[in-house]
């Protein structure tokens, strides 16, 4: 074993999924010292996810990359809801991209990777994370080659898993992983059609089970229920037995051919009971895992990665305030549990069995409301995400508080521009309105950190102020906190952001 240098790095992070690189992207854009583990030593020629949602566009923008990813795939105004016969329209939403981008995940990683690599971040493929202990001043990691019997210790102060659902970090950490095992698998091929007349695209549902196609470019994908999954899951999947659960569906023979990839999956539905363990942190699929519906565990863990980069930076820079690492797991658990449950809740609808006949109805029935389907809408892209950065009766009065802010034209440094590229630095953002941004900016001890804009003097107070006079926009674009006359003794922002705000709110009239 080869000894590793004492703090070899910053952050090590085990996992270049999109969650993992998002998250190396963000730690290295703030001088952080990172190394990405990749047991894989080339990335898998399948993909798994083809989708990014309008809060993962939204998390990019404020990063100034959203137009790499947007020149590589459709936009899809709408997406659905297991049992809602129509569409779930994207357009009403409060957001710069009313849309899902048909993009492969392998090319979204690609585009992670060079945006991660470009900003300082290393990548070590082939090199896996085998075991690892923690003290109180960082992480020792086992670190094994895939091309040879080598191995070596890397000494990092903190660690990320964003190693999947069945996580070494998770496990090794101790972790409980709670929640439901599978009780129904699927089959999935990425195959080509010898007749595309005889399986045309969309949902073939009959009373033996369900057979979904969908549209790739030169193939197609076909999920089907599997009828007899074998005692070991992880046995390999043929063509043949594809076919046969097409057939047994349909009661007719489909000609599959050339497979691209097959695999089986299950509706297991379970969650981290910590995202953080010590100096150890979970994310992604390591920290949750949920029936698939509509490439949710790509887009959640992007957004784990978002909120965790900004704190961890501060923690390796040493201004983190107390319990500032800790809301990783008080922000974005819930938000995990909450995609759990409307995950689970379209994999029970979408079974064709007439015990869940009476629940369908149902929900075909109230979802012919528009503010219902909007809700749905919402909920499925992550857009209704919040945050309890506030008392609950703060939070209560204030609806914008804990929301990302909206892209807002703003002035800043005397140009109009807009919140999100105020963002794209990582600092954080105060916005007040007209001439108080030059009052605000009296309140700044380390610029580095905060960054200041206002409303056009000319212009009215945006809905989202809420009828504040200011507002303190965290790194991650979530407001952190709204002036008002109300409340003027904002005890429970982290630094920088309080001095900020108590110096805002001892200028207010």
């Amino acid at each position: 074993m080869i000894a590793g240098n004492r703090h070899d790095a910053d952050v090590a992070i085990a996992g270049a999924g999109p969650t993992g690189l998002l998250l190396a992207a963000e730690l290295a854009m703030r001088g952080v010292r990172v190394v990405i583990l990749e047991r894989h030593a080339e990335r898998p020629p399948f993909v798994r996810a083809f989708n990014l949602g309008p809060r993962s566009l939204e998390l990019l923008d404020r990063r100034g990359i959203v137009g790499r990813f947007l020149d590589e795939g459709p936009k899809v105004p709408f997406t659905h809801f297991a049992a809602v016969d129509a569409p779930l329209e994207l357009s009403g939403l409060n957001t710069d991209h009313p849309y899902v981008l048909g993009i492969p995940q392998t090319r979204t990683e690609a585009l992670l990777e060079e945006h991660a690599l470009t900003l300082g971040a290393e990548l070590r493929r082939g090199h896996e994370l085998r075991a690892f202990t923690q003290d109180d001043d960082g992480v020792t990691i086992d670190v094994g080659l895939a091309t040879s019997s080598s191995r070596y210790s890397l000494r990092a102060r903190w660690l990320a898993g964003c190693d999947g659902g069945r996580s070494t970090v998770r496990k090794m950490a101790g972790v409980a992983f709670s929640g439901t095992a599978a009780t129904r698998w699927a089959l999935l091929g990425d195959v080509e059609l010898s007749d595309p007349g005889a399986l045309p695209y969309g949902m073939h549902a009959t009373e033996r089970g369900t057979v979904f196609v969908i549209p790739r470019p030169g193939y197609v994908r076909v999920i089907v229920g599997d009828p007899s999954p074998p005692a070991d899951r992880d046995r390999p999947v043929t063509l043949d037995e594809l076919a046969s659960a097409v057939h047994g569906v349909l009661g007719r023979e489909v000609a599959l051919r050339h497979p691209r990839w097959l695999t089986r999956f299950g509706n297991a539905a379970r969650i981290a009971e910590r995202y953080r363990a010590g100096r150890v942190f979970l994310a992604g699929d390591a920290a949750h895992v949920h029936p698939p519906a509509g490439a949710q565990g790509i887009n959640v863990g992007m957004q784990d990665a978002f909120n965790l980069g900004w704190k961890l930076a501060a923690a390796v820079q040493g201004w983190a305030p107390p319990g500032l690492l800790d809301s990783y797991h008080d922000e974005r658990h819930p938000a995990g549990e909450r995609v759990l449950m409307h995950t689970c809740a379209q994999s029970e609808l979408a079974q064709t069995d007439a015990r869940m006949a009476p629940v369908r109805a149902l929900l075909r029935s109230i979802a012919r409301s528009a503010d219902v389907r909007r809700e749905l809408a919402e909920m499925v892209t992550g857009i209704e995400t919040r945050y309890a950065v506030a008392p609950p009766e703060v939070m209560a009065r204030q609806r914008w508080l804990g929301r990302l802010a909206p892209n807002a034209p703003v002035v800043s440094d005397g140009r109009v521009t807009s919140i999100a590229a105020c963002l794209r630095d990582g600092r954080a953002l105060v916005v007040t309105c007209g001439e108080r941004e030059s009052l605000a900016s009296l309140a700044v001890e380390d610029g580095a950190r905060v960054r200041f804009a206002s409303v056009a003097p000319d212009a009215r107070a945006p809905e989202w102020l809420a009828g504040s006079h200011a507002a303190c926009i965290r790194p991650d674009g979530h407001i952190a906190w709204l002036a008002s006359e109300k409340d003027d003794r904002p005890t429970w922002l982290p630094d920088p952001f309080r001095g900020v705000a108590e110096s805002i709110a001892a200028l207010s009239p």
